[in-house]
This record gives structure tokens, sequence and C-alpha cells, in this order.
């Protein structure tokens, strides 16, 4: 937890800051894209997060989710200054389908996404795989690692996602800020090996 006066100091930009990249974090109901983004934000994460109410739980998936309270209904919002030229700017998407019309609008501008995936479900990330490819947006591939669910090698998990040799897999956990970090580090590197970065308009 920031201090008041650390809050402060990380209000603004660090002098010497001349790339901003917009990234989005994509990917199914309660996999872990709100914890991520307040994990790393160095500003006080931004989120539109409500407390689910019995009609959503008729409509959202639930199944193993029983402790689930909290469910994003926009975006969350955080920043990360990653280096000591490049800041980030997260764009969290909600995952529940009946939200997906606000994936479109949230891609708009971004640079390049991070799939998040829960391996106990791995085909609910399908879905946010795909509006990448399709908007043309580089991503990277974060298992979140929940200790309930099954552990798999990357050849496996790689063959069960049907990833392009050239996409990036990482391990993390999300509650970590060092581990959070992980997946947007990477996502950076692949985008930096590109030879042209356009955003998505």
């Amino acid at each position: 937890m920031h201090s008041r006066s650390s809050e402060s100091e990380s209000r603004y930009l660090a002098p010497g800051i001349d790339q901003c990249v917009k990234i989005v974090v994509l990917g199914p109901f309660a996999v872990g894209k709100t914890t991520l983004v307040g994990a790393v934000s160095e500003i006080r994460p931004a989120s539109t997060e409500e407390r689910m109410t019995e009609a959503g739980k008729a409509v959202d998936t639930m199944r193993d989710l029983s402790d689930k309270t909290t469910t994003t209904v926009a975006l969350d919002f955080g920043r990360l200054t990653l280096t000591d030229d490049i800041v980030l700017y997260l764009f969290g998407g909600p995952g529940q389908p009946r939200f997906s019309f606000m994936i479109d609008e949230l891609i708009q501008g971004a640079l390049g996404g991070v799939v998040l995936v829960d391996t106990a479900r791995i085909t609910e990330s399908w879905d946010a795989m795909g509006r990448l490819e399709e908007a043309g947006l580089p991503y990277v591939v974060a298992v979140n690692t929940f200790h309930d669910s099954p552990a798999y090698g990357d050849t496996e998990l790689r063959r069960a996602l049907d990833l392009a040799p050239s996409t990036p897999l990482v391990k993390c956990d999300v509650r970590h800020r060092e581990s959070a970090k992980k997946p947007l580090i990477a996502l950076v590197s692949h985008l930096l090996s590109r030879p042209s970065l356009e955003p998505v308009s």
C-alpha cells in the first residue's frame, strides 16, 4: 500500500518519459485482470467493480467461482513506469460475454495486449485471443497460477491454446507485483522485436 507522500509523488510522470504505451488486459470472468492491474499500478487504480447480484449470477458462468463477489462492468485502469523512458497505461476489460461489446472500444489505440489464462478454464480465454488477432494486435499469454488449477508444461499449454511460436507465454501470480509485471515486460520485449508498431485504429 502506498503512503500518502508516495501517492502524491507517483501521480505525475517522471522526467524523461517519451513513450506512452496503451496495453489491454483481457481474459474470461474471474481470471485476475483487476488484481493484475491493481498489483502493478503505481497510481491508485481506477476500477468499475460492482458487487455481484443474484440477477448477474444467473447469466454469468459461476462454476467453481462461488467465492467471487464482485465483477468489472466497464474497465480497470492503471499506470506503470516500466523503464526510464517507457510508461504503460493498462486497460483491463470485463470478462463476461454480456459486456463483450466494450472490448472493441478498449482495443482502440492499443499497441498490445495481455491475455490471462486459468488452466482450469483454458478454452474461456480463446475469445480474448481471437479478438486481439482479428484486430492485428500483438499479445502475450499469461497463465495465472491459481493454487487449485492444473499445472501443465509450456508445450502442453501452447498446444492447448494453439499459440503461434512467436507468441510469448509466461506464468505469473497476479497477486504479487513483481510476478504480475512479468507478462508486461514480456509484451514490451515482444513489441520492441517487431519491425513496426502501430496502434489499433
